[in-house]
């Protein structure tokens, strides 16, 4: 393990998030709900707002540090940072960022945020509407491969076709997502569960993915605080310590989904490299983790995803995705215990970092017991993908 390491040295202080709602539905502006997040978790924290010296994000965020320092009144803005490309792929990539700013000196007290509006400015599941067709598009807007779906769905299914898995593995991750959002009033799908039935005579969008397969689109925002080790343990909540994090992707990786036909691995979240380097900052590997949120933007990047973090091996898949396996607080690995993307809601994977630290924190609507690590995993497929680690103090 590296001296140069943020294991231990960071923590999460506090969370915040607002309502959350199905696209074109919020009925404030994104900069005030952004505001409203990042207020939340100041008083999760116990912080004054007006501390907060920096400002980090991801996914092109539209809420500006300068606005949003002006608004806040905070005394001194020391860091201001966005985590380039990868969409959600860079949520845990935003964390690192932060946890970094805070281990150099740069900033003491570091706010990563997500806000977002659809209906105010525009739907990002939605395909391209230009007149012509892009360079890095000329193979694929032409012959119909148009939105986030349609890019992915090759990759996922070279995979299953490469390894013999069957659609039952896409289906179980759906309806854990589902499963663990009906215990969790803050999710959009709370109170609507999702049956085995319902999954199989859902519609196709773009096979292998079925409608339930696939991250909803919400309006709303997320924020998470992030301080040095030492402040965090004299702050209100229970520590959620930065164990590592790790951003990046494989060799010759696309640009951007539409040029993923010219990587010499198509079959692939691009976690190979980036999680063995997640687990060497830790010290740590697959088998300490206690309990996984993982992005999805589809439930084949979580399959990839989490035999690319090493929890089984690719033939192993159609075994351990069975929902007994995977449902909080029994399952051999609980995975997306607040309803993720899928079910709880899209905030670019924010909200499942929220999630990670509530289950370190023991405030989980789907609680796994006696958490010490708690992985969460950013967006697959969409590199630079990022991944992070939090631990509680018996974890250090």
């Amino acid at each position: 393990m590296s001296d140069r390491s943020l294991r231990g040295r960071v923590a999460v202080a506090g969370v915040g998030e607002t309502t959350y709602y199905r696209h074109s539905q919020a009925p404030e502006p994104e900069f005030v709900m952004c505001l409203k997040a990042i207020l939340a978790a100041c008083e999760d924290a116990g912080i004054d707002p007006r501390d907060i010296d920096g400002f980090a994000s991801f996914s092109d965020d539209r809420n500006d540090p300068m606005a949003l320092s002006a608004a806040m009144g905070i005394h001194e803005l020391r860091f201001s940072n966005m985590q380039w490309g990868g969409g959600g792929g860079g949520v845990a990539g935003a964390l690192a960022n932060a946890s970094a700013a805070i281990v150099s000196g740069l900033a003491d007290c570091v706010v990563v945020y997500r806000a977002l509006a659809q209906g105010q400015f525009g739907r990002y599941g939605q395909g391209a509407q230009i007149p012509g067709a892009p360079r890095e598009f000329a193979l694929s807007l032409p012959y119909g491969q148009m939105s986030p779906a349609q890019f992915f769905a090759p990759m996922v299914n070279r995979f299953m076709f490469d390894h013999n898995i069957g659609q039952e593995a896409l289906r179980a991750i759906a309806m854990t997502s589902y499963h663990h959002a009906q215990a969790n009033p803050r999710a959009v799908m709370y109170g609507k569960p999702l049956t085995e039935e319902k999954y199989d005579k859902s519609r196709w969008i773009a096979e292998p993915f079925h409608l339930f397969d696939c991250c909803q689109e919400n309006d709303g925002a997320a924020a998470i605080i992030l301080v040095s080790a030492e402040r965090a343990r004299d702050l209100r909540q229970i520590p959620a310590f930065v164990l590592g994090a790790a951003m990046g992707s494989a060799h010759r990786a696309p640009s951007s989904p539409a040029t993923s036909f010219a990587i010499p691995d198509l079959a692939t979240s691009q976690f190979k490299p980036v999680a063995k380097r997640l687990y060497a900052m830790a010290g740590l590997g697959p088998s300490d983790v206690d309990v996984v949120q993982c992005y999805e933007n589809f439930t084949g990047g979580v399959l990839m995803s989490l035999v690319e973090h090493g929890f089984f091996k690719p033939e192993e898949a159609m075994d351990f995705l069975k929902l007994e396996n995977l449902v909080a607080p029994t399952g051999k690995l609980p995975l997306n215990t607040s309803g993720g993307n899928l079910a709880e809601c899209y905030m670019h994977g924010l909200g499942l970092q929220i999630e990670a630290v509530r289950q370190i924190r023991g405030q989980s609507t789907s609680q796994v017991p006696e958490v010490n690590v708690s992985l969460a995993v950013g967006g697959p497929m969409s590199p630079p993908v990022s991944t992070i680690l939090y631990g509680s103090e018996a974890a250090l």
